[in-house]
């Protein structure tokens, strides 16, 4: 008898115990379902739309500095933004080369609410390499690149990005600036954009970046900052990876952070990895160094190898390696970054 009395109340400990837990459990359930949920709901990101902006530049040509289809593309890009209500600044400079060569570049910038003082700055390269010579074909090593992953990818996606704020009901609180960096892609050939020899990042690398370096010495605007940056880099390829790329995670480690919990909040973490990644030499350097901006890069890298993807510098990049289902993780994270401002 003494042994049921003891069955019963133990049953009944038992059994309070777990409606307790099962409470607790609910409740933190519905507390962590809170986090997932209290995001500022930001417009859908047009993952066809985004490919037409990339399948546009890549039909003007490889847009080498100098070139008919470099002029086309810019001016197509500034027309852009312009439609999409965003304000224009084109900077025009001169570059010089490694090789002693002058470039005729633009820096191109698209404002959103130009009068706010908090800004995020969001970048991308849009010139293509003058030269394939990672190109396994000997003959093609000197052909000029067609730069659809590397170089107008990002460009798609800021362009998508433009077009998605015009068209919606609620805009963004902060001010977006949209810079369209010119003359990344104008190295020497003996160091790549991946230059991880540095321990510390180095503004006067050679070749790269012109135009990121002379847009951190000369903003478009006197006193220009930003909250942050965000630099798009091969965005576009299928089955893409980004790592926390090594500078980045140095220099503005909470950006990256940022970016990478709203990516795997919204179901992307196969595409923005919990991995480090290499420390790659790139648009975003002399926005941190000189500029004082903190500043990340999203590129595709190999989280294995730390290779870039294979068509990278070979007359093989082209509209072949875009995969729509890249650009929206890519583009809804950074949509969804910027309205939860």
């Amino acid at each position: 008898m003494q042994q049921r009395s003891f069955s019963i109340a133990l049953s009944l400990f038992l059994g309070a115990s777990l409606f307790i837990a099962a409470c607790n459990s609910k409740q933190q359930s519905q507390s962590e379902g809170q986090t997932q949920t209290t995001q500022t709901p930001a417009p859908a990101f047009n993952a066809d739309s985004a490919y037409q902006y990339i399948e546009q530049q890549v039909a003007f040509g490889p847009r080498v500095p100098n070139t008919p289809a470099h002029q086309k593309a810019g001016d197509y890009m500034i027309a852009k933004l312009k439609q999409f209500g965003f304000e224009v600044t084109v900077q025009s400079f001169v570059a010089t080369t490694w090789d002693g060569k002058k470039l005729n570049a633009r820096n191109i910038i698209g404002s959103l609410n130009p009068q706010a003082t908090k800004r995020i700055l969001l970048a991308s390269h849009w010139d293509s390499r003058p030269h394939a010579d990672q190109d396994s074909v000997v003959a093609d090593q000197k052909k000029p690149v067609p730069a659809a992953n590397d170089g107008a990818s990002g460009v798609g996606v800021l362009l998508e990005m433009a077009r998605a704020i015009q068209q919606a009901k609620d805009k963004p609180t902060v001010g977006v600036d949209l810079i369209f960096f010119d003359a990344e892609d104008w190295g020497n050939g003996e160091k790549a954009s991946g230059d991880t020899e540095k321990e510390s990042p180095n503004v006067d690398f050679v070749g790269f970046c012109l135009g990121s370096r002379y847009w951190a010495r000369n903003p478009h605007k006197p006193g220009y900052s930003a909250y942050y940056g965000v630099l798009l880099d091969m965005v576009g390829a299928k089955g893409a990876t980004f790592a926390r790329e090594g500078y980045s995670v140095e220099l503005a480690p909470s950006v990256v952070t940022t970016i990478w919990q709203t990516a795997s909040q919204l179901g992307y973490s196969q595409y923005f990895v919990d991995q480090s990644g290499s420390a790659i030499t790139d648009d975003h350097i002399a926005p941190n160094i000189i500029a004082k901006i903190p500043m990340i890069d999203i590129i595709h890298t190999n989280v294995l190898t730390g290779a870039f993807f294979p068509a990278w510098h070979t007359d093989n990049d082209d509209m072949s390696n875009i995969d729509r289902n890249t650009l929206k993780a890519v583009g809804q994270t950074l949509l969804q970054a910027v309205y939860n401002e």
